[in-house]
């Protein structure tokens, strides 16, 4: 598991540094992505009905909005200084409160900094100084971002999903993760599968089991790692889920009607295959004796 250049003492620290960093901004964008989404459908509506668009002023586009402006208190509106930005530190050393009005800061946004960094150590630490270890970084940060915002607002945006299956795609030309055959089929069957099943359970049940998001998550991570890892994801993932909506139901009280967003779910058994896919697919045939 040692990097290319034979130096992990620096490469593992590196990448948890690097990925502290990418988590803070990945709160950015679990935060800011959703209400520009919100304003441009807001925005579309009213172009359509004749009325004037009435984008707010800080309404950018692209990067520059998830950049522009500067993060600031929720509770006051203080502009957060560099030293109050220090990823995990910062908000350690000010015990999780505003440095101006004392209001609450959200646990959140340590504990996405901390995940973030430690993912990224073990992606380091899984593939070393490789290409696959840097897109599996950017998947990986990905991943975190889109699952903080569907357990935030229960959406998985198009605009995370749908160039990282064309991504994995173009990387498995040269077979980085696997074959492009194994590629192509995985992003339509992962796609088709979930549809299919959405729709059966919509007829027997009369209500939606998941959202759309949930079939382009699933055919993402049939584009990165071809259609064989599929069955596997899609088992972990649905375990996982119905272990954790049933703890939800019985310590909290949650009410069995309120909807519980399967991508977080998704994205960890996809995040687990990708490192281990193939050793886990290696031990289920062994002890099938197949």
């Amino acid at each position: 598991m040692l990097d290319a250049l034979g130096h992990p003492a620096l490469l593992l620290p590196s990448a948890f540094l690097l990925g502290l960093v990418v988590g803070s901004f990945l709160n950015v964008v679990a935060y800011r992505l959703p209400r520009r989404m919100e304003a441009e459908l807001e925005a579309a509506c009213r172009e359509r009905a004749g009325e004037p668009s009435g984008q707010p002023a800080n309404a950018w586009f692209g990067l520059k909005y998830l950049m522009v402006p500067p993060s600031s208190c929720p509770h006051c509106g203080h502009r957060i200084r560099p030293l109050e930005n220090v990823p995990l530190l910062s908000w350690l050393r000010q015990k999780g409160r505003c440095s101006a009005c004392g209001g609450a800061i959200s646990i959140q946004y340590p504990a996405v900094e901390l995940l973030s960094g430690l993912l990224s150590l073990v992606v380091a630490w899984r593939f070393g100084f490789t290409p696959q270890a840097g897109a599996a970084l950017l998947l990986t940060w990905a991943l975190i971002a889109m699952s903080v915002i569907d357990i935030r607002v229960q959406l998985l945006p198009d605009v995370l999903i749908l160039p990282l299956i064309w991504l994995g795609l173009l990387l498995n030309l040269d077979g980085l993760f696997t074959d492009i055959h194994s590629a192509v089929w995985g992003a339509v069957g992962g796609y088709l599968s979930l549809w299919f099943v959405f729709h059966l359970f919509l007829l027997i049940t009369g209500k939606e089991g998941m959202g759309y998001g949930d079939f382009k998550l699933f055919a993402l991570f049939g584009a990165w790692l071809g259609w064989h890892y599929l069955p596997q994801i899609l088992l972990v993932s649905a375990a996982v889920g119905a272990v954790t909506g049933l703890a939800l139901i019985l310590v909290r009280g949650r009410d069995r009607n309120l909807p519980i967003p399967f991508g977080p779910y998704l994205a960890a058994a996809g995040w687990i295959a990708l490192l281990w896919g193939e050793e886990i697919n290696r031990g289920y045939l062994k002890f099938a004796g197949l």
